[in-house]
């Protein structure tokens, strides 16, 4: 088995949102394709997969300098010991060729997107859904039964109202989601406290509803939300300040007796390590939103993963960022704490197609084979033009 082609695509994210830095209106992702010389249905077998949500596409990156060195590779080279399937490791090796340590930003993202790919190509070489390549591959029991689930939204909108923010969780509601995740920090404080009770008047109750700032906040007000909000018990703050700043992370932590959650802007293992030793993160207690789609793929999640749990905390606390399939059959692969979902925004990537079971507060993937990308409608038309 050999790779014969490897194509990129970079494709807009549909919608006019905003956090409280950043505005995703022309942010797009990168759709990656390895295509086969394994034949099934008169079609080559192809992988496909995507960087994540939030970052912009990496298509020169991809095109310049990965995709050249995946394809000058020796076949052989990137095979597992069965001969038959690609060794993710050995692919993630081959595109870093002469990388440097550091620097882990676009790059981690453009990587990521190959690695992925590769466990939706093996997963389709054997016929099954991706959790399942998963879990055995790294000796896990996986969880088919699904995985705790939350609908993430709550942006900021041009015509920004409080009305807007409860018919958008009315209506992931209605899709069988009870709990929420939203957007703070973009507006005064007072204001983002009426949008918090607006919520929690559809949530029900603060453990239902997660609020993040996206790392606008310095410490003074970080602070000042921490206190604003520690009444109504949320089910965490996150994104708190700059995701390097792991002193104020710490501090905060220490100061406010709520669950704190970040990562997802840490793209590789020396970071996270960072994290768990300077961040003031509380076993037990915290969450980790590490994203294999932004950190050079499942290979180097993984290691995160390994690296929480060498350090006292549970993969249980890890409820992976992005709000889309392939977290999804990641966070079950690995029994993760569960994951999020993005129903509402950042289409065509965002959220799950409707075969996926949600309900009770939980998710669980279809059975199509791969990450199931093609059971998603809007992302169908996408993968049909990078495959032609």
């Amino acid at each position: 088995m050999r790779i014969t082609a490897v194509r990129e695509i970079s494709v807009p994210l549909e919608g006019n949102v905003a956090n409280a830095l950043v505005s995703f209106a022309e942010h797009d992702v990168s759709l990656v394709a390895l295509e086969t010389d394994v034949m099934r249905n008169g079609k080559p077998v192809t992988g496909y997969a995507f960087d994540s949500i939030g970052r912009y596409a990496q298509g020169g990156i991809l095109r310049d300098r990965m995709i050249p060195r995946l394809m000058a590779a020796k076949p052989e080279d990137l095979l597992d010991a069965s001969g038959h399937l690609l060794d993710a490791e050995k692919v993630l090796r081959t595109v870093l060729r002469n990388e440097k340590p550091g620097g882990h930003g676009d790059r981690a993202a453009a990587a990521g997107a190959i690695e992925l790919a590769v466990w939706d190509l093996n997963a389709k070489l054997l016929d099954e859904p991706a959790h399942v390549t998963i879990a055995r591959h790294y000796g896990r029991q996986g969880k088919a039964d699904g995985v705790n689930v939350y609908a993430a939204g709550g942006y900021y909108y041009p015509e920004e109202s409080t009305q807007r923010l409860v018919d958008e969780f009315n209506a992931y509601r209605e899709l069988g989601f009870d709990a929420f995740k939203m957007k703070i920090g973009g507006a005064i404080l007072e204001r983002d406290i009426a949008r918090i009770e607006a919520a929690m008047a559809v949530a029900g109750e603060g453990q239902r509803l997660a609020v993040d700032a996206n790392g606008r906040f310095d410490l003074k007000t970080a602070l000042a939300y921490a206190e604003a909000i520690t009444p109504y018990d949320l089910r965490w703050f996150e994104e708190i300040g700059d995701p390097l700043d792991f002193d104020l992370n710490r501090q905060v932590a220490q100061a406010y007796v709520g669950r704190i959650a970040t990562g997802e802007n840490l793209f590789s293992v020396p970071d996270v390590k960072n994290l768990v030793l300077f961040g003031g993160m509380r076993p037990g207690k915290d969450i980790f939103q590490m994203d294999a789609g932004l950190a050079y793929g499942l290979t180097e999640y993984a290691r995160m993963i390994d690296l929480i749990e060498s350090r006292g905390f549970s993969r249980a606390q890890a409820y992976p960022h992005g709000g889309h399939l392939i977290n999804l059959h990641i966070a079950v692969g690995l029994e993760l704490g569960g994951c999020e979902a993005y129903p509402g925004v950042f289409q065509p990537f965002g959220g799950y197609p409707p075969g996926c079971g949600v309900g009770g507060g939980r998710v669980r993937p279809t059975d199509a084979a791969g990450f199931g990308l093609e059971e998603k409608d809007a992302l169908r038309p996408w993968l049909a033009r990078l495959a032609n």
